[in-house]
């Protein structure tokens, strides 16, 4: 295995000294990087200072030596001697970098990780229920999501999820009529995603109906938009929901004392609902790291109390569930100070953003401030979820039926085992096999920016460095660009042959 990965390292050095090589050079000759000079009144003092800033008068062979030994130089950690030039005016492209890789990462890390969950979820249930009416719309909506032009979901979200939102906001009322068909159109798709037999196809039909027109009315009714609450009784509610869920997909509801161990949580999480509120005043982000530890290790330790033939399973439906209760009790908090941000001078009760990372001159505690930033993420993360999580929903999917078909599924049923144990224990780790390169490949490009999304919501991330630079003709940072880009790539290509053989006991990487 070490010799594997040292082979493979020394490969991916060379694969990207000779990339390296060739970007910088045709970058130096796509164009002239005094070309803006020409034609200014002080062209004569510019042009040589640029000249000797940017080493112009070396030919560009050599000049990649040179700046290949300032990057050499970020080998040597705490030795200041990490230099990846200048650019055309004069900044460090270390410090472009690092700003633009904040934008970036905070930009497309939340939408990754939901369409890599939500796709590989949608993937595995339309697997699961094949040809069905919940299939069939998973397809449709997987494909309508896959041949959205990014330009244009982008546009179509500022304007809907955005401007008309919060023109909404202004005056949240709807009339009977709406909010009837509204339930109507939710209670049509319930049934046609539900299966089994007409008659449970329709009593889902009709609960969707009911749910719908019962969440908006008390929404409408309570002011909710305005003043947002989850309290005890909604925590309380989604508490038992998670460990429920947490139960029936990790343990199954047989094992009830997986049940109680996440029932338990939930209790042990409405206890310490009140003297945590304490805590988050003047709190930061070690407050609330803090919070979901203390609940994940509760939950374990309620696992283990618990007991049970396996133990593991209650600790690990006990974890899970303390962690979902500490982002609801979180949430809770962010939405006390949702009104205080609301009704701000700066927000003036807009507050979906459509623009930037954060609103010019708004000044809050941690919760405004983080409020803040959330609002101005929300569409870029919608418009990059929906985006990709097409593909990992239709890879998943066909791994998935494919597994399902294997001898030892077969076999594994034929022994008597529950179908929640063949799919999650058996079928599922091996589904994941043909999705380990997929996902290292785009969080490889995705850390080079998602370039049209970043210049729809103004976001001067490394796409936009990147092009910028290009344009230009401004090499150093089209250099620090490409190299992060193509060692986190490598480094996830890596990652990817070695989890395979983490996932599937068949695959060894040998020597």
């Amino acid at each position: 295995m070490i010799s594997y990965i040292l082979r493979r390292l020394i490969t991916a050095v060379l694969i990207l000294l000779g990339a390296s090589f060739l970007v910088y050079l045709m970058t130096a000759v796509s164009g002239d990087p005094l070309w803006d000079l020409y034609g200014n009144p002080n062209a004569q003092q510019l042009i040589p200072a640029r000249v000797e800033a940017l080493n112009l008068d070396t030919p560009p062979v050599l000049r990649y030596f040179t700046w290949l030994g300032g990057a050499l130089g970020c080998l040597v950690p705490f030795a200041d001697t990490c230099s990846l030039g200048v650019s055309r005016e004069g900044q460090e492209v270390t410090s472009l970098l690092s700003f633009a890789m904040g934008q970036t990462i905070m930009l497309v890390t939340i939408g990754t990780i939901l369409a890599i969950v939500v796709g590989i979820t949608l993937g595995i249930v339309s697997a699961l229920r094949q040809y069905s009416g919940l299939d069939y719309g998973i397809t449709f909506l997987t494909f309508l999501c896959f041949s959205l032009p990014s330009f244009w979901l982008a546009v179509l979200l500022k304007e809907v999820a955005a401007i008309q939102f919060n023109d909404f906001l202004q005056n949240p009322s709807l009339s009977i009529g709406a909010l009837l068909a509204i339930s109507v159109v939710a209670g049509l798709i319930w049934f046609l995603v539900s299966f089994g037999r007409m008659r449970t196809r329709i009593l889902m039909g009709v609960l969707g109906f009911v749910v719908t027109f019962g969440i908006i009315y008390f929404v409408l009714a309570t002011n909710w938009l305005a003043h947002p609450f989850l309290g005890i009784p909604l925590i309380a509610l989604t508490g038992i929901l998670v460990a429920v869920t947490a139960t029936v997909l990790m343990a199954g509801l047989r094992n009830k004392r997986a049940l109680y161990a996440g029932l338990a949580t939930v209790v042990v999480g409405l206890v310490l609902y009140f003297p945590v509120q304490a805590l988050f005043v003047g709190g930061g982000l070690l407050t609330l790291l803090a919070l979901v530890v203390v609940m994940i290790l509760v939950g374990v330790g309620a696992g283990y109390v618990a007991g049970g033939y396996d133990r593991g399973q209650s600790a690990r439906v006990g974890g899970v569930t303390g962690f979902f209760v500490a982002l609801l009790i979180i949430l809770d908090r962010f939405m006390q100070s949702w009104p205080d941000y609301v009704n701000s001078g700066h927000i003036r009760g807009r507050p979906i953003a459509t623009a930037n990372s954060s609103t010019p001159g708004l000044s809050g505690d941690f919760w405004i401030t983080g409020l803040d930033r959330f609002t101005h993420l929300l569409l870029p993360t919608i418009c990059i979820t929906l985006l990709a999580l097409a593909s990992y929903s239709r890879y998943s999917r066909a791994s998935m039926l494919e597994i399902m078909g294997q001898d030892y599924v077969r076999t594994a049923r034929a022994k008597g085992l529950s179908e929640r144990t063949v799919v999650m224990r058996h079928a599922f780790r091996n589904a994941l096999i043909p999705l380990a390169t997929l996902v290292a490949y785009d969080i490889g490009g995705l850390i080079g920016g998602a370039i049209i999304t970043e210049s729809v919501f103004a976001f001067t991330g490394m796409g936009q460095l990147f092009i910028q630079s290009v344009r230009n003709v401004d090499p150093n940072p089209v250099m620090g660009v490409f190299l992060i880009t193509g060692i986190v790539a490598m480094v996830f290509n890596l990652i990817a042959d070695l989890v395979y053989s983490v996932l599937d006991p068949r695959v060894r990487v040998k020597a």
